[in-house]
């Protein structure tokens, strides 16, 4: 049998949580909260549920939340986009993007890739026949030369993905790149998809440059996002793409056959929640706290910390400490020393080596302590 994807190996995600249940090492490697889901959210969920709200949902989503969804994007962004055509819910954001690939890449088509780059975008551009078109943003800034991606940009190409805040490289896109991404597009026929799903996550006063806020580029556009990732619930794969109507038709023939609709008392439940703005809007605050709480008891530690200024990723530079590929010191810390993080090098098609290691700190501070203990040591 042929593989179509023969170069492609298990999720790094898998390995380091495999490698750190096996060794019982902390945990600091997949991106998922230890803390409690909201009680409030919990008690809406099993009261739909008791209300017998347990079948399926329409296709596009529970209408109430795509209007409060519409409502969220009014607010924060100024755009006030059509629930019925412009918001689709998904089984998370990973379907999502899945999803919008499938929907306009074909084969020979050239997708337009920023690395550091979340795992899941090039094998689904592959699976649909698509060539993935790298460009590396190097640490520690991780800027975007836009003359490098206008040089990449040709008339095979069909998307552009974007991630901001970006994960792993915590870096946030400022508005000139926005702008920049804009004329790049104009008066083509390319399809951007703007990933995202750590919007609420932000830090530093900065604010972030959805591409809902720009009317031009929206109109080419789908936005993907992840209640999962804001709402503390990352196993319950829930969230949503917003998009121009002609786009989303385009989305929802394949979303329909993917995935059809997602789940019911869930969906009814983030509609309530949504209602309350502070809900979101305490976010960035939130984790901004346990960043500083991370990086601040590091201390006199080896490792040299690269600014995050968005998700709920710090990278550390171990280039001090020792020349071992990333994959190698990662795994010998989680055997060890009983700390699993992620390398880097896993965000680029080339396991490009930089000597840095990505750590979640979406944890309790107790969690955080034990981890800064041991990475003092090292």
């Amino acid at each position: 049998m042929k593989s179509k994807l023969p170069q492609t190996e298990t999720s790094i995600f898998a390995v380091m949580s495999g490698l750190a249940n096996k060794y019982n090492a902390i945990n600091l490697s997949q991106g998922f909260p230890d803390f409690e889901v909201s009680e409030v959210l919990i008690d809406f969920i099993y009261r739909q549920m008791k209300d017998g709200k347990n079948q399926y949902a329409p296709m596009p989503g529970v209408l109430a939340l795509r209007q409060a969804i519409a409502s969220k994007i009014e607010g924060l962004y100024h755009n006030k986009v059509n629930p019925d055509t412009e918001i689709t819910i998904t089984a998370g954001a990973t379907q999502a993007l899945f999803t919008a690939i499938t929907a306009f890449v074909g084969i020979g088509d050239e997708v337009i890739i920023f690395e550091p780059a979340y795992d899941s975008y090039a094998p689904a551009v592959k699976l649909n026949g698509g060539i993935p078109k790298y460009i590396q943003l190097l640490a520690p800034d991780f800027k975007i030369d836009w003359n490098q991606v206008r040089d990449a940009v040709s008339d095979k190409t069909k998307l552009i993905i974007i991630n901001t805040p970006n994960n792993p490289g915590g870096f946030v896109f400022e508005e000139s790149d926005m702008q920049q991404l804009a004329l790049l597009v104009q008066d083509t026929e390319i399809v951007v998809i703007s990933d995202e799903v750590y919007e609420h996550i932000i830090f530093d006063g900065l604010e972030h440059q959805s591409a809902l806020k720009y009317p031009n580029l929206f109109q080419q556009t789908i936005a993907v996002y992840s209640f999962g990732k804001t709402f503390h619930a990352t196993g319950w794969k829930m969230g949503y793409v917003v998009a121009p109507a002609n786009l989303m038709v385009e989305f929802r023939k394949v979303h329909q056959f993917n995935v059809f609709c997602v789940n019911t008392p869930i969906q009814y439940a983030l509609a309530s929640y949504l209602s309350d703005k502070e809900n979101y809007l305490s976010l960035p605050d939130f984790y901004q706290k346990k960043r500083d709480f991370f990086v601040n008891n590091l201390g006199d530690s080896r490792f040299k910390v690269i600014p995050s200024h968005g998700t709920y990723f710090q990278l550390l530079d171990y280039s001090a400490i020792s020349d071992e590929a990333e994959f190698d010191f990662a795994k010998r810390m989680t055997i060890e020393k009983g700390i699993a993080s992620i390398p880097v090098s896993s965000f680029y098609h080339n396991k490009r080596n930089q000597n840095i290691l990505r750590f979640a700190f979406p944890k309790e501070e107790k969690t955080l302590l034990k981890a800064v203990a041991i990475l003092k040591t090292i």
